[in-house]
């Protein structure tokens, strides 16, 4: 049986992985095993990233959308309580680009779900 030399291969890899390296400081660029692992981290820590991001527009829109509410005596709360009661397959992302970008539109969707202030009490 003839010998298996693993050269080309070995090399592959270890040039694959340099270049994800590209742009990392010191030894972690040219040096394999700490390149190595200084990949292995950055890989890690972007699959984290990428959930993290997520979580993070989520707040951002909901911060949005409570500032946008405030302006009309509401809360955050009210406004998805009442969404939930009347069923309006409508997101967070939506709503807070509908109270940015077209204020008179979110207006109407507040008059629809007969959202009412706590201080405008009927006597």
């Amino acid at each position: 049986m003839a010998r298996v030399k693993r050269g080309k291969t070995t090399r592959a890899r270890h040039k694959s992985l340099m270049q994800k390296a590209k742009g990392f400081r010191h030894g972690r660029k040219n040096v394999y095993k700490q390149a190595k692992q200084a990949v292995n981290k950055a890989e890690s820590h972007a699959f984290k990233g990428r959930k993290i991001k997520k979580r993070h527009f989520r707040s951002i829109w909901i911060i949005r959308l409570n500032a946008a509410l405030r302006k009309h005596e509401l809360k955050y709360s009210q406004l998805i309580y009442a969404l939930n009661k009347d069923k309006t397959p409508i997101n967070r992302k939506e709503l807070s680009e509908m109270a940015a970008k077209e204020p008179a539109k979110f207006e109407k969707l507040l008059a629809k779900l007969d959202l009412k202030s706590p201080d405008s009490k009927t006597k």
